[in-house]
């Protein structure tokens, strides 16, 4: 476990950054530093980023008081297997299922929905390694996404999906009972490709508008958001354009992009909502605001 100290106060997003010898790991957007922990390993091994700020959460039982999580997951991998699917009758939805928990966005749109104290579901490859990631914060499920009883029980409970990545969507069987489905969707930027990077976009492409399809023709709340190509750079350090066309050939932070997902929670539509964005000019004081913004021109 990393020695490490922690500054946290209301979360506004997320900013991450590590060195091979210390972790610093802040928690912010747009200029609010809010989680800062500053981690040192004793050896020289390299744990993944999201591992090292991980396991700093799991660090100390003041923290998982704080959030409120169990004491310490049980070491025994036995005690880690699924548990048989309980009946449907009076259950309660509260959980914000994350599609893809192994994809870097993923992890982030994870970290950011702790960090709200949210009841979080995830879909990973391989569930020893998510839990030992995780912890106690994240439901971790491993399985086969198209196997329709694993998709039954994925959806237990789950009121918002966000997807961070395209294919699952296009494979779902019933939606029933989800109350809002957030897509991150690089439609545009794949149609906006060429060359060989656009044979190389064909599969992910088409992906994204068999899950794009599905979606929108679910009868439930959904908001597409169509991003430009995704980059590393630091989130909450420009601003953003929402101009129709601007994805096919903008950029947008990884970082920024699971950000404007988790945000996309509280601002349910109607019916539906696409947008495209990017990085760019436009500074976002109050994404509240801007959601409404962009459901009453979609409503229009």
């Amino acid at each position: 476990m990393a020695a490490a100290t922690c500054v946290s106060s209301a979360f506004r997003g997320i900013t991450l950054s590590t060195s091979l010898k210390n972790t610093t790991c802040s928690i912010s957007h747009a200029h609010h530093s809010v989680f800062t922990c500053f981690a040192s390993k004793k050896n020289n091994n390299k744990l993944s980023f999201m591992d090292q700020i991980l396991d700093y959460i799991e660090g100390g039982p003041k923290l998982r008081k704080w959030y409120g999580a169990p004491d310490i997951l049980p070491k025994d991998a036995s005690n880690l297997e699924d548990e048989d699917i309980i009946s449907e009758e009076g259950e309660v939805r509260d959980a914000v299922l994350v599609t893809d928990g192994d994809n870097e966005i993923g992890q982030m749109v994870i970290l950011s929905l702790i960090i709200k104290r949210s009841r979080v579901k995830a879909l990973v490859k391989n569930k020893r390694a998510a839990v030992e990631s995780f912890g106690t914060y994240v439901e971790s499920m491993a399985g086969d996404a198209t196997d329709k009883k694993f998709q039954k029980k994925a959806l237990r409970g789950v009121r918002a999906i966000i997807c961070p990545n395209e294919g699952f969507l296009s494979n779902v069987e019933s939606l029933k009972g989800v109350q809002h489905v957030i897509l991150l969707s690089q439609l545009s930027a794949y149609e906006g490709s060429s060359g060989i990077q656009a044979v190389m976009n064909s599969n992910s492409k088409k992906m994204a508008a068999q899950d794009e399809a599905v979606i929108t023709n679910a009868g439930i709340p959904y908001t597409i958001i169509r991003t430009g190509s995704l980059t590393n750079t630091p989130g909450g350090k420009l601003g953003f354009s929402f101009k129709e066309g601007s994805a096919a050939q903008g950029t947008l932070s990884k970082e920024d992009a699971a950000f404007i997902c988790v945000e996309a929670l509280d601002a349910v539509p109607k019916q539906g909502l696409i947008f495209e964005v990017v990085n760019g000019e436009e500074k976002v004081m109050n994404w509240k605001d801007r959601f409404a913004k962009l459901i009453e021109k979609t409503e229009e």
